[in-house]
Formats: C-alpha cells, structure tokens, sequence
C-alpha cells in the first residue's frame, strides 16, 4: 500500500479535520507503522458514535498498517464523576469496552490508564512539568473536552484532567492522535507546549461528531454537544444492544423534516457509516410512490432528499435497516450480564 491510498483511508469520511495533511504524508513516508491512539471514557452503554463509527475509523487506521491504540481511561473517568465515580464499576465496564473494541476493531491494542501509569514510573514527573507550562485559565477553558464548562462548579482533581490527557500522549510515544471534533482542544495545546518540551509533536486527526436523533438544539457550530448521541439520552440514540423494533421505532421517531439537509441525523449516519460500509444505498419503496431507488453516493442521496423526492419515511426505514445489518452481529456476541447492565443504567 502506497503513502497516497493510506492518507485516502486516513482522511476519509467521518474524519473531519487532519493538523496537518503536510505532516501526515510526511510520517507515512518516512514511518512504515506509525502509532495512533483514541482515547475513551469509560462510562454508558456503546453506541452508534462511542463504537460504530469510533471503530469504522479505527479500522482506517488499521488498514493503513498504523499500529492502533484504544487508551481506556479508567483514571480520567474516576476524575470525571463518571460511574458514580465507583472504581468496581469502571473495571468491569471498562471490560465492556475492550471486549467491544477487540470485536470490532480486530487487531487492535487496548491500554488501561491504570496500567499505563504503573509501568511508567516518570509519568507524574512528567505531568508536572507540563504542567508547568499550562495556566490555570488554559485548564478551565479546556474542561469543555470532558463534557464540563467554566460556569460549573468543579473539584481541583478535575483541573487535571487535560495535563493528563496531553502527558498521556507523550508517555504513549504515538505519532497520530485521534479523537472527534470536541477533543480538539486537547490536541491544540499539545501541539503548542510539546515543542517547549522538546517532546514529540503528533498529527491529530478528527472524526465528525454522530448526531443524536432529536432536534437540534442550537445552531453553534463550536457546541458540539449540540447533536452528540449521547449515553445518557436513551431516546435520542441507538445503542449496541438495542433490539431491532427498539432501532426501528427510534428511527421512526427521529427528527428528519422533509427537504432539510442541515444536521439532519439521517442524512448523517447514512453518510459517516452507511456509505462507509457500502458502495450504495438502496431504497426499497412500492411502484406506486416511485419505486426502489438506488443511491451510488451520498451526494445524490443529499440532493435527492433536498429535492423531496424521497421522503423522510423512506430514509428512516431504509437507514434502520442498514444499521440493523450493521449492529445485529455485534448485538450477538457482544455480552452484556444482567448485573453489567443494571450496573451502568444506575449510573446514566
């Protein structure tokens, strides 16, 4: 495989965003098998944004001989407040999280945070010294990459939360950092100090955020938040082990207005994970309203929809079925304990 057919996969849908192309190209040609990462609490039940298309975009990586991570972060989800920060909880869910990945991703490594900070004995001297370099402004401007803004009030562990993101990288010694849009942050002030530090500088790559399925809330392009599926909003995403009918009546109930083509979550998950998966998308309807259709990409998708000339019945039915295709295998061998489950709803 040659550098160009890497930087396609690397690049390709839902990655949004590389900083920067020039520096990507020039790792593929002097680095055989980079080393990347993703990073991930550990907290709800997986869904279509936290595995589907994390895991679509992971197996780029892993197509382009990049030796790919899932960094699970035990450390920063205890920091976070999440699981009720209870430490039983997040081990066993973590378990949950590295079984799916090893699933879906085949050929992936999964690293712990705890396990990371025990074998290497430097990383709080690290974290200090970066730290160091960060004001206490640049921390709360940066609590936004765990959820959390500067009006909330927040405990002091909390503050450390992105030094140890940032020093995470460095003890990992990885060339491509990847994470969605709303961890850009992050990657921006690692960008800035590592080279203080004399410390290896990484190309970040950003995947698009997966939109839930409610209506938007806002039109702030810099929210995130906004559209993200989200784990504590049962009704707004499709999760891993929801039942078929459960997948086809929130998608019936999805908001999908007729003609609308600007965060519309249909049109979304049809371009970031249907069209990732599949050459075409066919629809499959009576003669009388039009008869099946065929959809070689999602720009006719997009224009046919715009058009209203496929209805919004059309694309729900047609997106459910396509991601039942999708989940189903995962659903049955993925498995989830009824103490596992109560465990997580308790904490959601």
């Amino acid at each position: 495989m040659d550098v160009t057919d890497k930087i396609a996969l690397v690049t390709k849908d839902p990655t949004e965003e590389v900083v920067t192309n020039e520096e990507l190209e020039n790792l593929f040609k002097t680095n055989s098998h980079p080393k990347h990462y993703i990073g991930l609490e550990i907290s709800g039940f997986l869904h279509l944004g936290s595995l589907i298309l994390t895991g679509f975009k992971i197996n780029d990586f892993i197509k382009a001989r990049v030796e790919s991570t899932v960094f699970l972060a035990d450390w920063h989800t205890f920091i976070n407040n999440k699981l009720g920060g209870d430490w039983e909880k997040i081990r066993s869910v973590s378990k949950y999280y590295a079984d799916a990945f090893k699933l879906f991703c085949p050929g992936v490594k999964i690293i712990q945070g705890s396990e990371l900070y025990e074998s290497r004995k430097e990383y709080w001297l690290d974290l200090v010294k970066f730290a160091k370099h960060m004001s206490l402004e640049r921390a709360m401007r940066s609590l936004t990459i765990m959820g959390r803004t500067e009006k909330e009030k927040i405990d002091l562990g909390q503050l450390l939360y992105p030094p140890m993101q940032a020093v995470d990288i460095h003890a990992m010694d990885l060339d491509i950092v990847h994470a969605g849009m709303d961890q850009r942050k992050i990657h921006m002030l690692v960008r800035e100090i590592f080279p203080k530090m004399k410390w290896k500088v990484p190309v970040a790559v950003h995947h698009h955020i997966l939109p839930g399925l409610s209506e938007p809330q806002t039109s702030d392009a810099e929210d995130s938040s906004f559209t993200k599926m989200s784990k504590s909003k049962s009704g707004s995403g499709i999760f891993i082990h929801d039942s078929d009918d459960e997948i086809r009546s929130k998608f019936k109930k999805a908001w999908c207005p007729e003609g609308i083509v600007e965060h519309n979550p249909l049109l979304e998950i049809s371009r970031h994970l249907i069209f990732h998966e599949f050459k075409e998308i066919i629809v499959e309807r009576p003669s009388k309203f039009g008869g099946n259709a065929t959809f070689a990409s999602y720009q006719q998708l997009e224009k046919e929809f715009a058009e209203k000339k496929l209805h919004p019945s059309d694309l729900k039915e047609t997106v459910s079925k396509y991601i039942i295709d999708i989940i189903r295998p995962i659903r049955q061998k993925l498995v989830l304990n009824e103490d596992l489950s109560n465990a997580i709803k308790q904490t959601t």
